[in-house]
């Protein structure tokens, strides 16, 4: 993020970040983890933990520094600079530290929370499951009452950071009522990894590697009842929550994908053909000039959707969305566009270009798909746009000939069978 955009202690605690990326992540580190020879970067987590950068938006009470989200979106994107296995590892704090914050217990917090943002725990969030995808108030893992606490039965599937967490915010059914209304079916528990906790295996996966990305096979688990987060039943309203910090993150994560154009345009000012550098070529200057042009343009929506968050705006939802959407598509382009630049040598593990090619392709499809992120914001959309607005001019009404009896919509018969 631009330092224009930002306060000047918030500048102060990104440029920490932006040495910390620079310092502290040895390239055989990254290697490593691309590799799978490192399972999850947990001595990276600590780090963080150490010098107070995780969980920037919390209360200093909980080892936070309540910083605003514009803030936090800035530091997210150096971080991204590194690859999405890094930022999944920086952001969880961030996401699981959102339901902990807003409807967890004092005690949870003591428990969780505080050890999470020192870097001390190592959290992961479980929503997906075999059958689900998109389909999260289908869930089918369950958690019964049983004395005093609960027994969970289920699996979760792409849980990142499954491998190494010591903990887990769990979404479970818990009304087993087939005609239930969905939003009133689930709940949410924090799982210690113990007994009945089972990582069955981690995926093979395109990019994103060494993020212990896993399954979790839950047998009988038990879980005390001060593990239940937000009170029965009242799942829905935390996963509402819950996912603005999860799209916030992934487009801020996203904008990481600088690192890649940068690796591309230093190359076209070095590699030369035809007897001049290829940058002088439009075919190749364009290229970038395209790139950038998309990449402004998404940090532009991502910091709109922060400043929609901190102040609480009515359309934050929407933003949200959009800007998950728009800058993991853009991100998706800006990677293609620096490969293209590069030619045959950027499809190769010579560049890091190829690395960013793979894990950028994940952004568009975790924290819902950008297919789901078209259907919450046209939903959002047409909720603003159909109500009636006395601030703002109609412009239906300037049209030449806008008393015209041609503005027909729908016979009255038609009008009977129609639903909103």
């Amino acid at each position: 993020m631009y330092d224009f955009m930002i306060s000047e202690e918030a500048k102060a605690m990104v440029r920490d970040v932006r040495e910390f990326v620079r310092d502290e992540v040895p390239p055989e580190y990254i290697r490593a983890m691309d590799r799978d020879e490192i399972r999850y970067p947990r001595e990276f987590v600590e780090k963080l933990g150490e010098r107070n950068l995780l969980g920037l938006r919390f209360p200093k009470k909980w080892g936070g520094r309540e910083f605003p989200w514009t803030a936090e979106v800035a530091a997210i994107e150096e971080v991204g600079v590194l690859g999405t296995s890094f930022g999944c590892a920086y952001v969880m704090p961030s996401i699981v530290g959102e339901a902990l914050d807003t409807f967890g217990t004092d005690a949870q917090k003591e428990k969780y929370l505080r050890p999470l943002l020192a870097g001390r725990l190592v959290s992961a969030e479980a929503l997906t499951e075999p059958r689900g995808g998109s389909d999260f108030f289908g869930a089918t893992t369950c958690a019964v009452k049983d004395g005093d606490g609960y027994v969970i039965t289920g699996q979760k599937r792409f849980v990142v950071g499954a491998e190494e967490a010591d903990f887990f915010l769990v979404y479970c059914r818990t009304n087993p009522d087939p005609d239930a209304p969905s939003r009133e079916r689930i709940s949410v528990f924090l799982v210690d990894r113990g007994p009945g906790v089972e990582v069955k295996y981690r995926y093979g996966l395109m990019g994103t590697r060494g993020g212990g990305t896993g399954r979790l096979v839950f047998r009988d688990a038990r879980v005390p009842a001060g593990n239940l987060v937000g009170g029965i039943n009242r799942g829905a309203a935390i996963f509402d929550r819950m996912m603005i910090p999860e799209r916030l993150t992934s487009a801020a994560g996203a904008l990481g994908v600088r690192g890649a154009l940068e690796v591309a345009a230093r190359y076209s000012d070095r590699r030369a053909a035809f007897g001049q550098k290829i940058r002088k070529f439009q075919a190749v200057s364009f290229l970038i000039g395209d790139a950038i042009t998309k990449l402004d343009a998404a940090r532009s929506l991502v910091s709109m959707a922060a400043r929609s968050v901190d102040a609480g705006a009515p359309n934050m939802r929407r933003l949200v969305s959009e800007a998950k959407k728009f800058a993991t598509d853009a991100a998706w382009e800006v990677a293609n566009a620096a490969m293209q630049v590069m030619g045959g040598i950027g499809y190769t593990d010579v560049y890091p270009v190829e690395k960013a090619v793979r894990d950028i392709r994940l952004t568009q499809i975790w924290t819902g798909t950008n297919e789901i992120m078209n259907l919450l914001v046209q939903h959002e959309y047409f909720k603003e746009v159909l109500q009636t607005r006395a601030d703002s001019r109609n412009i239906e009404h300037d049209a030449m000939h806008a008393d015209d009896t041609e503005k027909v919509y729908v016979d009255e018969d038609q009008e009977k069978g129609m639903t909103q």
